[in-house]
């Protein structure tokens, strides 16, 4: 999974989270599954399966772990992280002409255009 499409999911994750949350604070229900919420999907899609040989010690089962699933950590948490950042960056300049759900849907067009732009 490329890091634009990783950025795309996780601006799903914040989208459905915001939804998620202003449902709750109207104390009604949030009407997803856990197991259809966008970050159950992303985590399913982009870890990998392992596997271990049964003859791999506790040390080279541990390597084979840490070195399978590394990569896709990083840039899931990069992923969010950027979005924090770009988040913050409106927040703290004091800009009140854009809401969250505006810059994220903003985001996703960006990304969306340059993923385009690159096939």
């Amino acid at each position: 999974m490329e890091q634009s499409e990783i950025i795309l999911r996780a601006i799903g994750v914040l989208t459905e989270t915001q939804e998620m949350v202003r449902r709750l604070s109207e104390d009604a229900e949030p009407d997803i599954e856990t197991e259809d919420a966008q970050l159950g999907r992303l985590v399913t899609e982009a870890f990998p399966s392992i596997e271990i040989p049964a003859e791999s010690s506790v040390e080279e089962a541990a390597e084979a772990t840490i070195a399978a699933l590394m990569p896709v950590t990083i840039s899931l948490v990069g992923a969010f992280a950027f979005l924090f950042s770009e988040l913050a960056e409106v927040h703290d300049s004091g800009r009140t002409d854009i809401k969250s759900a505006d810059l994220l849907q903003h985001l996703a067009l960006r990304l969306s255009r340059t993923d385009d732009g690159d096939r």
